[in-house]
């Protein structure tokens, strides 16, 4: 559960990013390769923070 309430969040944040590069003048290329980018750090780092412990360890 806490993974997805992460994942909003970083979806929101990932879209103001994405409309700041836009009114900045950005190619709409260049936001949508900075977007997969951060997409895929989002994921990973979610992942990495919501993973639970292995109890055998």
């Amino acid at each position: 559960m806490s993974f997805v309430i992460y994942l909003i969040g970083f979806a929101i944040f990932l879209g103001g990013v994405a409309w700041a590069l836009i009114t900045a003048g950005v190619a709409i290329l260049y936001v949508a390769i900075a977007s997969v980018i951060l997409l895929g750090i989002g994921i990973l780092t979610g992942v990495s923070r919501t993973r639970g412990k292995d109890p055998s360890s």
